[in-house]
């Protein structure tokens, strides 16, 4: 048994039976094949709304860039989607934007740009084959130009009426549930490995419980003893 087995057996032993088989349930659907970026959105409505897609949809990582904006999340839209999902921050140097990018390309990830004026790839075309990195930008005015110029590539959804575009969260909410319906018909390996959902499993019992980083560490040094 790896350390990580043993951390979440005794985990196991604490939380309900309940929340053991959610656990068990939806940790097998998780997925960071697709990772969500967020980019400077004014309304922290949206970037909570996004986060409850996120969960539902089971994409798991998260990355808010923060350039003039610090988000405050409206947890009652976003029903404690925080609790689930990894959510990286970035705020630190004077281009957030460019360090998101190239700490996300040296994972593997490609980086794409969402924009209703760039008519590009659409969630049905847009190739998965690799790790995507999916940008969504502010309302007013969309993506910036350091986004645009590193994108390696470009989605748009396509309109069939007179408005141009969806509200931010309900542009990624459609987005997000095409990507993850071709996912489930790819023969991609698209979801976590099962020592991701191990590890996922292990934070999710540290935040659900008083004290759960503190009895993951306790946990570790009894299996070490061993």
């Amino acid at each position: 048994m790896t350390e990580d087995a043993y951390v979440l057996q005794e985990f196991y032993k604490i939380i309900t039976p309940n929340k053991v088989n959610m656990f068990e349930r939806i940790a097998a659907q998780r997925t960071k094949h697709i990772v969500v970026g967020v980019e400077n959105i004014q309304q922290d409505h949206n970037a909570s709304a996004i986060m409850r897609s996120m969960d539902c949809l089971g994409f798991q990582e998260l990355h808010l860039i923060e350039k003039n904006n610090t988000y405050q999340f409206q947890r009652d839209i976003a029903l404690g989607a925080a609790r689930w999902l990894d959510v990286e921050q970035h705020q630190e140097g004077p281009e957030p934007v460019l360090n998101a990018i190239a700490q996300l390309k040296s994972k593997g990830y490609r980086i794409v740009a969402t924009s209703p004026h760039h008519k590009a790839k659409t969630p049905q075309t847009i190739n998965l084959d690799q790790p995507l990195a999916l940008f969504f930008g502010a309302e007013k005015h969309g993506i910036s130009e350091d986004l645009l110029q590193n994108a390696d590539d470009l989605l748009h959804i396509p309109m069939h009426g007179f408005t141009e575009s969806f509200n931010l969260s309900v542009s990624a909410a459609i987005v997000l549930n095409a990507l993850r319906t071709r996912l489930e018909q790819s023969n991609f390996n698209w979801l976590l490995s099962e020592e991701e959902r191990t590890q996922l499993k292990i934070t999710w019992c540290e935040r659900i419980l008083n004290g759960g980083p503190q009895l993951a560490q306790k946990f570790r040094k009894e299996f070490k003893k061993d």
